[in-house]
């Protein structure tokens, strides 16, 4: 058999999704050295591989991207609906100021098994304390993403997530920069622009535009925020940061919820990456998402952290769907105001975007190979008249049968292996019972 038909893997008689989310029909999918490698009918298909994955119930489709997710607030699920706001101040950042390295470790392994097992392929994480702890687990679990040290010098954040200096604070995302590899990448970030210095967050914008490392920060996800932002620097948090020069290097924007058309038409001329998360989304207000697609922003869809709902974007889709038509849709009498797949391109090619990795997203000769399968089979996705449709309105994560990163299995029938999930479950349990505050937490 020549080298050029042989691949490191084969789906054969497949569906897929294809960039403008069409279903085709008929075709193997050969994938090799971390990429697809080619896209052929099935009945003219000549390469071989060692692993070969069929089914004429499946539907394969590029792996979503969580394009928010705090890794470290996978131990607090369950503890924030029904919250008083500002839940990040009151409840997360002190939550997260008490995580110790077995405990972030812990942390970093459910979110793992959770994103394979929901069909999330890549991420980007806020940053923590940890997060070299995390990259260990992500590298090992196989997952791309990008990471961080979530930086902040105010008075209020507790003392172990509070930097020393504005210069301890940038040596530090520095380091971590240094320590990541293979899938896992950098990304420079500060909590919020108004829970900082004016000096750290120019220190840490400019430092992400001189080592070609993109930024991220939440950016406009309370009102109150926005209208502090304007007290203390007198325009618009997006519009301040073009003003200043502060958007040299690319930048990854959770939320943003409440903004003004000037900010976002500087939003499209920078191209700044948007990542909505609904759920969490919900209690704060609803973004203006059609007028930043039809600026031409990135938009792309985010979980929040299990802590906000679990990190199923299968999900956040669904919800996103309902919240767009009941407050853009219903006013203008437009039922399609989010399209099936509007949403499906935001969860996938919308985050990679966020991601910041070229190529990624979509199914393609020559794409990076992060591929998930959904059994289109189930009862509640069998028949259906519109299968696109039918992914955003019926299926959820644990349809998911297969997932695939870099041309990697990580999940096959259902079964994760890269992590051991019951070893995971046993050491956290374990870790319940002996660090009882993370039970009872108050």
């Amino acid at each position: 058999m020549p080298n050029d038909l042989r691949c490191d893997l084969l789906l054969t008689g497949t569906r897929y999704l294809s960039p403008d989310m069409a279903v085709v029909s008929g075709k193997a999918i050969a994938v090799r050295d971390g990429l697809i490698l080619d896209i052929v009918d099935q009945e003219n298909c000549a390469y071989q591989a060692e692993t070969v994955l069929t089914g004429s119930r499946l539907l394969w489709m590029p792996g979503l991207v969580d394009g928010h997710l705090h890794t470290s607030q996978q131990l607090l699920r369950g503890r924030l609906l029904d919250e008083k706001p500002v839940i990040w101040k009151r409840v997360n950042v002190p939550f997260e100021s008490r995580l110790d390295e077995e405990s972030s470790r812990l942390s970093a392994e459910l979110a793992a098994m959770e994103m394979i097992s929901c069909g999330t392929t890549g991420f980007v994480d806020a940053g923590g304390k940890y997060p070299e702890v995390y990259a260990g687990v992500y590298q090992a679990a196989g997952l791309r993403g990008r990471l961080s040290v979530m930086t902040n010098d105010n008075p209020f954040c507790p003392e172990s997530l509070r930097a020393s200096s504005v210069p301890a604070a940038v040596e530090r995302l520095r380091a971590m920069k240094s320590a990541l590899s293979g899938l896992l990448k950098p990304i420079y970030s500060v909590t919020t622009p108004t829970a900082v210095s004016e000096e750290l967050l120019r220190a840490v914008f400019e430092a992400a535009a001189e080592d070609g490392v993109p930024v991220e920060t939440h950016m406009n996800e309370y009102a109150s925020e926005v209208t502090d932002f304007i007290e203390r620097y007198g325009e618009r948090p997006f519009v301040w940061l073009e003003k200043e020069g502060l958007l040299a290097a690319p930048m990854t924007a959770p939320h943003c919820i409440f903004l003004s058309p000037e900010e976002i038409a500087v939003m499209a001329r920078r191209q700044v990456r948007v990542t909505h998360c609904p759920f969490s989304n919900c209690g704060k207000g609803v973004p203006p998402t059609p007028q930043l697609l039809a600026a031409g922003v990135p938009v792309g869809l985010g979980t929040d952290g299990s802590a906000h709902g679990g990190l199923d974007l299968f999900r956040e889709m669904r919800l996103f769907r309902g919240v767009m038509n009941v407050t853009r849709g219903v006013s203008t009498a437009d039922s399609c105001v989010m399209p099936a797949e509007t949403l499906l391109k935001m969860a996938t090619q919308g985050g990679a975007a966020a991601l910041m990795e070229p190529g990624l997203g979509v199914i393609q000769k020559g794409a990076p190979a992060d591929l998930i399968a959904v059994d289109t089979g189930a009862p509640h996705l069998w028949p259906t008249q519109n299968l696109v449709h039918t992914l955003v309105e019926s299926a959820s994560g644990a349809d998911v049968r297969h997932s695939i990163v870099n041309g990697k299995l990580l999940m096959r029938d259902r079964e994760l292996l890269t992590i051991d999930g019951e070893r995971v479950r046993r050491e956290a349990e374990r870790l319940f019972e002996k660090q009882p505050w993370l039970r009872d937490w108050k």
